[in-house]
């Protein structure tokens, strides 16, 4: 496996998102509209995209928050490579990268709906937070943070 830092122009992360955003309307059912606002693609200058030699298996992001903080975006494996660590390796590489850009933090926001996303970041460090804007009173959202 090799993973490749770009940016939101890389057509291979392009077509991934597009399956994350089918797999997400699936699991948000009627707040999929409210989720997706927040998750465009435009001008996002990090991102990682995990290759099994040649075919694009699953992406993540990040864009600063604030001067200390980036917010994961993005995360995605393509179902049939699921459960090989995939998303831990992407979620590794973006927080080395954050870090070599001087952040400290590093936030994100998940559904109820999507335990396995939870789990994940529960394994890989992070812990539970209060809702931040624009998901504070979202009821369905799980908003987490690590410090790098």
């Amino acid at each position: 496996m090799t993973i490749i830092r770009t940016t939101s122009e890389n057509i291979d992360f392009q077509k991934l998102v597009v399956l994350l955003d089918q797999d997400l309307k699936i699991k948000d059912g009627e707040d999929h509209d409210f989720y997706a606002q927040h998750n465009t693609l435009a001008k996002i200058n990090h991102v990682v995209v995990c290759y099994e030699e040649t075919i694009a298996i699953g992406c993540g992001a990040f864009k600063e928050f604030d001067a200390d903080t980036v917010e994961i975006k993005r995360m995605f494996v393509h179902p049939d490579f699921r459960g090989k660590g995939i998303a831990s390796r992407v979620l590794k590489e973006l927080e080395i990268w954050a870090t070599e850009n001087n952040y400290t933090n590093c936030i994100l926001e998940t559904g109820t709906n999507n335990p396995q996303a939870v789990a994940l970041y529960h394994k890989s460090g992070y812990q539970i937070i209060p809702n931040y804007e624009p998901y504070e009173n979202v009821e369905t959202s799980v908003c987490l943070k690590k410090s790098l």
